[in-house]
């Protein structure tokens, strides 16, 4: 393939009810789509995951587009692709900037993916007809109300929940939840607002049960995670420490974690995400599918990722109308009974919905 076009649209778009974790509240969500047309018509999207601020990762949705402008799409317009391995290769030269690269990476994809008359995941090497999906719960303004959403996730059938967790507000939220939902699939997840120093209440944790405790420690750390995962029974889930398959190679080599979320994002792109899929399998690790809060483009490719084979724990990929009044994409994602069904149809399996999408856009820009 060889792109001839690419749009950048920057949207915004409102959030049923706010989300709350240690580094903030969101209630709405600005992101940017990236649509990509190669010299014999194909379109291919992806999205760009960056928050508006650094609170995640440095990358913000300003940062993406100023490294899309300046540096990524001049690497690839009119650049003649084989497979969209080749990607990763010619942005080698660009540091970090995961989210930059992973947008417009995930439309080569979904070109590739049409061209060769596969599903995404198909093109992947995913083999899964449906997929697993739990659902991520931010920080409430009561134990009372946290439950009482729990329970209603848990009569929607989500296979899994997970729940934000901060200094003070930690031990005595997971010991009321225990107490009304003993069997509950349940882990937590920190954003990194723990250190060592607390380590007793890390290791108080234990005593309830946990699928996980995510990300506990600092976001670029893998030494004092693995120090802390040999005083907890707990497995310990990597994600901010995890930005490429050497961090994940490091990781497992020195006992950080359990268990490794992936997300398309935060790694670079599905090629990446992949190789780590693959390293993980080989090491008996199990991965999940974290979200970012996706509109529907990334949540396509979530799904899609998820479809691979060591995928054994539920990931975050709920469905569009959990976090939105209306999605990008149609069909919107639905989950029937905790599950998602995996897409069939050549590409991303949905399409882009331009009368939303419109709507929705501050500003867009196309390249040529």
């Amino acid at each position: 393939m060889k792109l001839e076009q690419i749009t950048v649209r920057h949207i915004k778009m409102p959030m049923k009810a706010p989300f709350t974790t240690s580094f903030g509240t969101i209630d709405e969500k600005e992101l940017l789509l990236i649509e990509a047309i190669d010299q014999s018509g194909t379109v291919g999207w992806g999205e760009a995951v960056a928050f508006v601020a650094p609170w995640y990762t440095e990358e913000t949705v300003k940062t993406t587009w100023h490294m899309l402008e300046d540096f990524l799409i001049p690497i690839l317009l009119h650049k003649e692709i084989g497979h969209p391995d080749e990607v990763s290769a010619l942005f080698s030269s660009i540091r970090r900037n995961c989210m930059a690269k992973s947008s417009i990476e995930g439309a080569i994809w979904d070109i590739y993916a049409q061209q060769t008359k596969q599903s995404l995941a198909q093109a992947l090497g995913g083999d899964k007809e449906q997929i697993e999906v739990g659902v991520s719960v931010g920080i409430q303004s009561s134990t009372d109300a946290l439950i009482d959403l729990l329970k209603g996730h848990v009569n929607k059938g989500y296979k899994r929940v997970k729940v934000k967790i901060k200094p003070g507000h930690d031990v005595e939220v997971i010991r009321a939840i225990r107490a009304e939902m003993p069997d509950l699939p349940l882990m937590v997840d920190a954003n990194s607002a723990y250190s060592l120093s607390d380590m007793n209440v890390l290791q108080q944790l234990d005593a309830f049960n946990l699928l996980m405790i995510e990300q506990p420690l600092a976001v670029d750390d893998i030494v004092d995670h693995a120090k802390l995962q040999r005083k907890l029974k707990t497995p310990i889930c990597l994600d901010e420490s995890i930005t490429s398959y050497e961090d994940a190679r490091k990781a497992i080599e020195l006992g950080s974690c359990g268990v490794i979320n992936i997300k398309i994002g935060r790694v670079g792109g599905l090629t990446e995400a992949r190789r780590i899929h693959d390293l993980c399998k080989e090491n008996n690790i199990p991965v999940w599918c974290g979200g970012m809060l996706e509109a529907g483009i990334g949540r396509a490719h979530n799904i899609a990722l998820t479809s691979l084979s060591n995928f054994v724990l539920p990931g975050d990929t709920a469905g569009s109308s959990h976090y939105w009044y209306e999605d990008i994409i149609t069909p919107e994602v639905i989950v029937e009974d905790g599950y998602i069904h995996v897409p069939q149809t050549a590409g991303i399996g949905y399409t882009p919905n331009m009368k939303v999408i419109d709507k929705l856009t501050i500003s867009k820009k196309v390249y040529q």
